[in-house]
């Protein structure tokens, strides 16, 4: 049983940024799968590593997004990135000094992030882009 399901509120009416979100669930229901069969350890590197790659890439993307059609709360949103990949390569950091970090930090931090970030914040364009006509998305 999945830790978090996909559903209809999560998403932000963009496929793509829709399917990186998707991605970030799978990777919370992974390393809740990994902590509940004792195997957390082993999945908290791949998830880190994970967490650094998906900033790179969707934060990229939404940004891109934003710009393109003139998102007024682009420095606020790209921020919240900043802080996102700083909190990935703190852990990264941390794994590679200690060897471990403790497993329900990175999924409380992944959950909080979705909650706050997507649920929130990601709503907010989503306005902004359905009244520029999804023009700008193209």
């Amino acid at each position: 049983m999945a830790y978090i399901d996909w559903n209809d509120s999560f998403s932000v009416q963009v496929t793509e940024l829709d399917d990186h979100h998707k991605t970030l669930i799978v990777m919370i229901n992974s390393l809740h799968q990994a902590l509940m069969e004792n195997r957390a350890r082993e999945a908290q590197k791949r998830t880190i590593d994970q967490m650094i790659s998906y900033a790179a890439n969707h934060f990229a993307t939404e940004e891109n997004y934003m710009l393109k059609c003139n998102y007024p709360g682009y420095g606020k949103h790209k921020v919240e990135h900043e802080q996102f990949t700083a909190k990935a390569l703190d852990l990264q950091g941390r794994m590679d000094k200690a060897g471990f970090v403790l497993t329900l930090e990175i999924l409380h931090f992944l959950k909080d992030w979705l909650q706050d970030h997507i649920l929130v914040l990601d709503k907010e364009y989503v306005g902004h882009i359905n009244n520029s006509g999804l023009n700008c998305l193209s």
